[in-house]
């Protein structure tokens, strides 16, 4: 069993993101800036969004906070994000979920100019994820690419499940894999909550992608000898044997998969780290205008 390790990984890609800063900087270009749209008081949203502001400083990135109250409504954010949008100074910016539940999240999603979209979650640029034109990937599934072709796992003609179907990790992981490219040209398989006898296809699986939230979920008995498990949950539970009082885990038994496995995440410190650096790599492609090479070429 090999450790796939998401704190080296992003540690050695953070040192590329440096240099690229540098060079820019060198030659009279700004460094690119991230702005970060903070709605309320969520531990874990504020616990994000500083771990991403913290690795903006790392690499030499410009970054800003924008806290709201909750009380916002929606209209109001809408009138910050179009100012961000105009903003020729912000390459790129996020709105932190989740939201107050007044607020309509796809609304919010679809006000961000696709040319900042950095999360990677507007429908034009899901829709040319679709069609393998370029775009900003969503940050996790990003992160879990570079995972895989940094630690050269062979992906071609491998069957991968992914379990999990939100718009921001499982249905995005599905469509990536299944591309003609590399990492990817899998057989997906895209399980769900509705899903009937999981583990009689998770026990089929070369690579296995858990994401559902769910915390231990993957047993060992549902997972098959050899196999690569990338396990993209996080979830905090009481520990007795932390100072913190807590502990994170995963969505996959660790202890008892790992002995099976080939390649396999931990939790923390395998997929966590990666999602920040898919983040800050868009924000980069944003900044070089190597996306959208017009800015305001696209509207909403």
């Amino acid at each position: 069993m090999q450790l796939i390790d998401g704190k080296a990984t992003s540690q050695a890609i953070k040192e590329e993101l440096r240099s690229v800063v540098q060079k820019m900087l060198a030659t009279g270009k700004r460094a690119p800036h991230l702005v970060a749209v903070l709605v309320g008081n969520d531990g874990a949203s504020e616990t994000y969004v500083s771990n991403k502001m913290k690795t903006c400083k790392e690499v030499g990135f410009d970054s800003s906070l924008l806290r709201f109250d909750p009380s916002i409504t929606e209209e109001e954010l809408i009138q910050e994000i179009d100012r961000l949008n105009n903003d020729d100074k912000v390459d790129g910016f996020i709105v932190q979920l989740p939201l107050p539940s007044h607020i309509n999240v796809p609304k919010i999603t679809e006000a961000i100019l696709p040319e900042k979209d950095v999360d990677g979650f507007h429908p034009i640029n899901i829709g040319r994820m679709t069609q393998q034109m370029p775009c900003y990937v969503p940050a996790t599934p990003k992160g879990i690419l570079q995972l895989l072709e940094r630690y050269d796992i062979d992906t071609i003609g491998k069957h991968c499940v992914v379990i999990g179907r939100s718009s921001i990790v499982g249905t995005p992981m599905s469509i990536l894999l299944s591309r003609n490219t590399y990492p990817g040209n899998c057989t997906v398989t895209l399980c769900h909550s509705q899903t009937k006898d999981i583990g009689s296809i998770t026990k089929q699986a070369d690579i296995i992608i858990a994401a559902i939230g769910r915390p231990g979920f993957i047993k060992a008995d549902m997972v098959k000898q050899g196999a690569v498990v990338i396990d993209v949950g996080m979830t905090r539970i009481t520990s007795s044997e932390t100072k913190s009082g807590f502990r994170l885990v995963g969505d996959v038994d660790f202890k008892n998969v790992a002995e099976k496995c080939s390649f396999i995440t931990p939790v923390p410190g395998g997929v966590g780290p990666m999602t920040i650096i898919g983040l800050l790599q868009n924000t980069l492609l944003a900044a070089q205008k190597v996306i959208y090479k017009n800015a305001g070429s696209i509207s909403n």
